[in-house]
């Protein structure tokens, strides 16, 4: 589901998310994934027709190299976080998307990361 805004809560996760205050210093309190690997995945795979939001990943950048955070803290929209490990694409990948997705998005599944401030993420256009 694509919403325009989302609370991040500090050691918690994101507010609705069903990882929400899931576990004490659970890595994955907020995932972020590309829209360029999206796009690069769609091209490669033939798709069409299909969101980001399958990827189940809470928010989704543009212009940000998302590895390169891992064990870096870092800030957007004036909400500290915690680079802590890639997002592993699983089996889902092929059923959310197509086969062949979860092999693409090896190594770029997107990135996890701890909340290490409150604040709100909207969508900027």
């Amino acid at each position: 589901m694509e919403v325009a805004e989302i609370e991040c809560v500090a050691g918690c996760g994101v507010r609705g998310d069903r990882f929400f205050k899931f576990k004490e210093n659970y890595q994955g309190q907020i995932t972020f994934f590309s829209k360029e690997v999206f796009d690069e995945m769609c091209a490669a795979l033939k798709l069409s027709e299909k969101s980001p939001s399958a990827a189940r990943r809470n928010v989704v950048t543009e212009g940000a190299d998302l590895n390169s955070l891992i064990g870096e803290d870092f800030e957007i929209q004036g909400i500290k976080f915690r680079g802590m490990a890639h997002c592993k694409p699983c089996y889902w990948m092929d059923e959310a998307f197509a086969p062949g997705a979860e092999d693409f998005l090896k190594n770029r599944g997107g990135l996890r990361a701890q909340i290490l401030a409150n604040g709100k993420l909207s969508i900027e256009t």
